[in-house]
């Protein structure tokens, strides 16, 4: 008689369903994922791994154009673990398949805010950029749900992290993660912690934006610029309010503010297309030619149809 087989452990089954995956059987992957599942929940949960095994599921969905539940898995992975940039990249996959491109775009520029030198994430924005500005023509931001704001903790854990992440080999990955020097100051901009702001404060400021806006679309740029600036002391994290107040300051002729404010927002934001471009038009006023060239072109790497920067590039290098 046979002996009895020993039951195997949550991640000997994880590891045969990576084998799976990277042999094509996505359905007997995605199948011995769910077993280990069932075992690692059964064990005592462990958050780290449970996301990576729902992460893992997800792209086993994916590959099998199974996009419903790969959105599912890819949320419950990003419950467990908020930013997790494989689940990020493969939902927003998901949801581009199934052509919610406004949720799809907020995935990839989350994606960027966490490591803005990801291609696919790129890739996916200048996509999904593309197909908003036909759907919903120039104000398509407008229409977008919020993009959440990466905590700083999250990024200086991807930089002091070496080891790579358990996934599926041909599982669609992110870029490996850049040098501390390259992700610390990005758009020569050092980012920073972001302050904790109560819902009190987030509210008033909120408030404060709006009169600010009001008055921007009466062309009172100057007093538009006083409740900016009460603004920010409510919520000093609020990206668009130093964009609004840097567009004061360019058309008030104040372009070293313009930069400062820009550069702020930059440091919360990376990969702020406003920030980028107004930042650049205040340093082409300033003769600062080639911080403006370079804004541009960062700029231009995330919205390579973006026209008017296009159009502000050719601008400068004519000046040069």
């Amino acid at each position: 008689m046979p002996s009895k087989r020993r039951s195997q452990s949550w991640s000997e089954v994880k590891q045969t369903g990576n084998e799976c995956f990277k042999n094509g059987q996505y359905g007997d992957a995605a199948s011995l994922y769910s077993q280990a599942i069932q075992l690692l929940e059964k064990a005592g949960t462990n958050q780290q791994d449970l996301s990576i095994l729902y992460s893992n599921r997800a792209a086993s969905y994916l590959k099998d154009g199974n996009c419903e539940q790969c959105v599912k898995d890819c949320t419950v992975s990003l419950d467990l673990v908020p930013y997790g940039m494989k689940s990020l990249l493969r939902r927003a996959a998901a949801y581009e398949a199934l052509e919610r491109y406004r949720l799809a775009y907020v995935d990839y520029k989350t994606v960027l805010q966490i490591d803005c030198n990801v291609p696919s994430a790129h890739d996916g924005t200048n996509r999904m950029t593309k197909v908003l500005t036909e759907m919903d023509g120039p104000s398509w931001r407008e229409k977008l749900p919020p993009i959440p704001m990466v905590p700083m903790a999250v990024k200086e854990k991807l930089l002091q992290s070496t080891a790579p992440a358990s996934a599926p080999a041909s599982a669609p990955a992110p870029a490996s993660a850049p040098a501390p020097a390259q992700n610390a100051q990005q758009n020569g901009v050092k980012e920073k912690a972001k302050p904790v702001v109560s819902d009190a404060a987030k509210k008033k400021g909120r408030t404060l934006k709006e009169e600010g806006n009001a008055l921007v679309k009466k062309g009172d740029h100057k007093k538009a610029v006083e409740k900016y600036t009460q603004s920010l002391k409510q919520d000093p994290t609020e990206i668009t309010t130093y964009t609004n107040r840097a567009l004061c300051y360019n058309a008030l002729k104040k372009y070293k503010e313009a930069v400062k404010d820009c550069s702020e927002a930059l440091g919360l934001d990376a990969a702020n297309i406003k920030a980028l471009y107004r930042r650049a038009q205040a340093n082409k006023e300033l003769k600062e030619n080639k911080a403006c060239i370079e804004d541009l072109n960062s700029l231009l790497k995330i919205e390579p149809q973006n026209t008017a920067a296009q159009k502000l590039l050719i601008d400068v290098q004519k000046t040069k």
